[in-house]
This record gives structure tokens, sequence and C-alpha cells, in this order.
């Protein structure tokens, strides 16, 4: 068996199991959903923090990591209050876990001063930069799929439909780009991205929200709008996490799946894709109301 097939086997595979798994979390219901955005956040800031080192400089892991669960938690709690007609004691959550993050911020800095390493600069910022490049978005997402609702219920269906609004970015951004792949989109970063594969995927994105629509019987415009900037978005978070990458000298953020890489390199147009869809939906909403 050649190396490239094996790869494309292990590959194929290591994406099924992802997909199962992502499967599952939705069947659970909105819980199942939160879990599975907390893995995403822990793994990814993990990553960053790896690829951090490899960089020479030593973040805070540790306090990192709750930092990135409490921007986490505020997220979860609003989504959870949304979503589960929970008391307003969720509420209460979210105002103690963003109290919490002040404070937190302040013993980062207060506790890079006696740590006595080489790069404090750049400790403490790689340390904040792994929770808003990671745990942010992931917030986020926490609310996302509640807002492709007007009654801001966890309707599994719609998510699975966002999810492909991005990865159908990827799919066809891909074939596009080996079949008629010619000029070079961002060759310091990417050398295999090419402009033809960028317009492929904003296609392909763009069929799929009208392909949602229509199931769902939602608002082509206010889908295909999504699709849109979700496929731009989805590009630039491709990008950012090359550019990470390839200043850290690795190929793959992390082998947590096997044939992908690590979290970072399987949900990276997922995680900044999440800011710029939620303030569309929410500006969306705000027009439909008014």
């Amino acid at each position: 068996m050649s190396d490239k097939l094996r790869n494309f086997i292990v590959r194929t595979l290591s994406g099924a199991v992802l997909l199962l798994v992502i499967l599952l979390a939705m069947w659970v219901g909105y819980y199942g959903y939160l879990a599975l955005l907390l893995l995403i956040t822990v793994g990814g800031v993990w990553e960053f923090y790896t690829l951090s080192k490899v960089k020479g400089y030593e973040p805070q892991r540790g306090l990192g990591i709750v930092l990135s669960l409490l921007i986490f938690l505020v997220g979860a709690s609003i989504g959870i209050y949304l979503a589960c007609d929970a008391s307003c004691d969720m509420v209460l959550v979210a105002k103690v876990s963003a109290t919490s993050i002040v404070l937190m911020l302040g013993m980062i800095f207060f506790a890079e001063v006696f740590r006595n390493r080489a790069t404090p600069i750049a400790n403490v910022a790689t340390t904040l930069a792994g929770a808003i490049y990671v745990a942010f978005p992931m917030a986020l997402m926490a609310v996302v799929p509640l807002f492709l609702t007007e009654d801001k219920e966890w309707k599994a269906l719609y998510f699975l439909f966002y999810l492909f609004l991005v990865w159908g970015n990827d799919v066809f951004a891909y074939l596009a780009g080996v079949t008629m792949g010619r000029h070079k989109m961002c060759e310091r970063l990417s050398p295999k991205k090419s402009w033809e594969g960028f317009i492929g995927g904003v296609l392909g994105s763009l069929a799929v929200g009208a392909l949602a629509s229509s199931i769902l019987n939602e608002s082509c415009g206010v889908w295909i709008g999504l699709a849109l900037v979700v496929s731009l978005a989805s590009v630039v978070g491709d990008l950012v996490e090359s550019m990470f990458k390839r200043d850290a000298g690795v190929k793959d953020s992390g082998n947590i799946l096997p044939g992908h890489g690590g979290i970072l390199d399987r949900f990276d147009a997922f995680i900044l894709a999440a800011p710029f869809a939620f303030l569309y939906l929410l500006l969306a909403q705000m027009v439909c109301i008014s």
C-alpha cells in the first residue's frame, strides 16, 4: 500500500470518527453541544500554547486555561439561559464568570512578575492571545446556533447546516483548487491555496446556504448572507492558523486527529468564523425586528 493511499484511508477514517462524535454531541442535545465546544476550547488553547513554546515563549498554561474556561462559561451560561428556559441563576453565573475574568487578567500579569522568565512580554501576550483566539469564539459559538432560530431554541439541524457552510467552503475550495487552481492566493502562508479555490469555496458555501434555507424553510437572504460571511471568514481563519504554524516551523498544530493534525488544524475556520457569524446574525435579527 502506497503512503498516499494509507494517508487517505487514515484521514477518511479519522474524519468519519470526528463527524460521528459531532453528531453524537448534537443528538444528546444542547448540553452535548456545549461539551463538544468545551473540548475544542481546551484542546485548541493547549495547542496554541504548544506552538508558542516552540517559538521559545513560556505562556502560563494553567492560568491561561482557567481564563479560557471562564470566558467560555460566560457564553455557555447565556446560551443555557436562552435555550433551556433556565432560571436567572445562569445570568448570575455569567456575571460572576465575567467578574472572575477581570481578576484572572490581573493574576496573569501578577504571576509573570515572579516567574523570572526571559520573555515576560511575549509570555503574557501569548497567554492572553490563546484565550482570545480560541475561547472567545467558542463562547460566541455557544449562542450562534440559537440566533439561527426566531425562538432561540436549540435545533440540531440548524447547527448542522451551519457546520456545512464551513465544511462546504473547505470541500468546494479543495475541488476547485485541485481542478482549476492556477493563481496563487497567499503563497507565503499556504502555497496550495489559489484564487480559483477561493471562488469555488465561496460558491459552494452559498449553495449550501440556499439549500439550508429551502430545507429549513427560513429566509433565503439571511442564509445566503450568512454563507458569504462564514465562507470569507473561514478562509481568513485557515490563513491565520497557517501563519501561526509557519512562524513556529511546524506542519500541524497537534496530532490528536490522525491524518488531520490537531484541534486547530481541523477547526481553524470554524473558530474565526464564529465572531463574524454572531455579529451578522445579531444585526440580521435587529433589522428583522425593526
